[in-house]
């Protein structure tokens, strides 16, 4: 038990620091703003009501365009804390959906994203890293930069979701309900 009050009192040194204090309000303030962006920009999607804050690991928020959502995908904008940088994935709308979806990407050898190696304690079906190392002087650039990758990335996934049902995959039936 002593290594956690020695990990209480770094942080709160760190803290009365302020840097981090201020660093952490201006991310979240951020990611609500690009969520309201979203929200704002595109009403025919379902954009969630609020903001994943997370545990200082990740910070996301999740929207349900109408061509994945009547198959129980959402997209979500994720900030990556360790690593500063902001990602999009594809997810399901619960285990058995993503475990789906995942299973017809990866048997698919569809390499335009990165499908993560093992559904087992994953939140997501592909990733996309959309900035490295985000230019926080100019939001609105960053914003413009973020939506664009993101709207990218949604139509290149229901591209190969469109391609999949015409050329059929066998031994899937993957665009019936599940339920």
């Amino acid at each position: 038990m002593e290594a956690f009050q020695e990990y209480v009192d770094e942080y709160r040194t760190q803290i009365e620091k302020g840097a981090i204090k201020k660093a952490y309000k201006g991310l979240m303030e951020y990611v609500q703003s690009l969520r309201t962006h979203f929200n704002n920009k595109y009403p025919d999607y379902f954009v969630s009501g609020s903001v994943y804050f997370g545990y200082m690991d990740m910070t996301y928020f999740s929207f349900y365009p109408k061509s994945l959502g009547h198959k129980k995908l959402k997209i979500a904008i994720v900030l990556i804390h360790e690593s500063m940088r902001f990602e999009v994935w594809l997810a399901g709308y619960n285990k058995q959906v993503q475990s789906k979806y995942w299973k017809i990407f990866k048997e698919s050898a569809w390499n335009k994203y990165r499908i993560v190696p093992t559904i087992k304690g994953a939140d997501s079906i592909i990733e996309h890293t959309l900035t490295d190392n985000p230019d926080f002087r100019d939001l609105d650039k960053l914003t413009n930069q973020i939506e664009r990758g993101t709207m990218k990335f949604i139509k290149d996934v229901e591209g190969f979701l469109t391609k999949q049902a015409t050329i059929g995959a066998p031994d899937h039936d993957f665009f019936s309900a599940v339920r």
